[in-house]
């Protein structure tokens, strides 16, 4: 075991391996925040989840009848890796990134990021599932009417699921 304070950080202190043979879960970061109208700085998000989840114990969760970092092989994939600079390109990118781990039968977890990055990672998901039901907790529905998909912004993101029926 090594120590909390010690070597790069990964989430929970998982592998970071770049095959997905036989992993069930890949926790992977997406430090995008070019979305945003202001208040920047949640591409810091996935390195802060990741330091902070280095202090959790070995513990299985208690009152849990199951302990899920055992029973399942979790790994840190990593961020995903983009140009800042381009943009434009980010979509594409992140959708690609989530398809490689969906295409190896694992299950993603993302740590963000702003609102955005929900739509390519979605996209993935139902071009290998289908159009998928989405449980939204947040302040504000993120349905904000745009019909310009191209279009980057971190309020309308499941508007345009909806509209192009990544959702159902």
């Amino acid at each position: 075991v090594e120590s909390a304070c010690s070597a790069a950080p990964s989430f929970l202190r998982r592998t970071d391996p770049k095959a997905l043979t036989g992993v069930g879960l890949a926790m992977s970061g997406v430090a995008f925040d070019q979305a945003v109208t202001h208040r920047t700085g949640t591409r810091f998000g996935p390195r802060a989840i990741r330091e902070a989840s280095s202090l959790m114990p070995y513990d299985p969760p208690h009152g849990w009848p199951t302990n899920p970092l055992e029973e399942m092989a979790i790994i840190d994939y990593g961020d995903c890796a983009f140009d800042y600079a381009k943009t434009r390109a980010f979509p594409a990118t992140l959708s690609a990134h989530i398809r490689t781990i969906l295409s190896a039968g694992a299950g993603t977890i993302t740590l963000g990021g702003d609102h955005y990055i929900t739509f390519p990672i979605l996209k993935a998901y139902a071009e290998k599932f289908g159009p998928l039901g989405v449980i939204h907790f947040d302040a504000h529905s993120d349905l904000w009417p745009d019909d310009d998909l191209g279009r980057i912004d971190h309020g309308t993101m499941l508007y345009k699921a909806v509209k192009t029926g990544l959702v159902d």
